[in-house]
């Protein structure tokens, strides 16, 4: 029989509370707003009839869990998903939400 692997602290805490931004619904339909391309922020809250303040407030959620990234354009900022995992993590959870409905 092959060993236990024993999670660190610090690794099982990041893992936590990136779970935790996973946690919340408006943020949820916002990362998968950004499954397919990149975003402003006022195109993602015209698709979820939302105020602009809103959805500006969550992304900062987002990219301070390192689950978005930003790059400007003039006045402009364009969210995406920041990488492969995320997107994984959202197919994922809709599978799982979806299978057996």
């Amino acid at each position: 029989m092959g060993e236990t692997f024993i999670m660190d602290e610090v690794t099982s805490q990041a893992i936590a509370d990136a779970f935790k931004v996973f946690g919340d619904k408006t943020r949820v339909r916002i990362l998968f707003c950004l499954l397919e391309n990149e975003q402003c922020v006022d195109d993602i809250a015209v698709q979820l009839n939302m105020e602009q303040s809103a959805i500006s407030h969550q992304l900062r959620i987002l990219k301070n869990a390192r689950l978005v990234s930003a790059r400007r354009e003039g006045r402009f900022s364009y969210y995406s998903l920041m990488d492969e995992h995320v997107s994984v993590i959202l197919n994922m959870g809709l599978e799982h939400a979806t299978e057996d409905m």
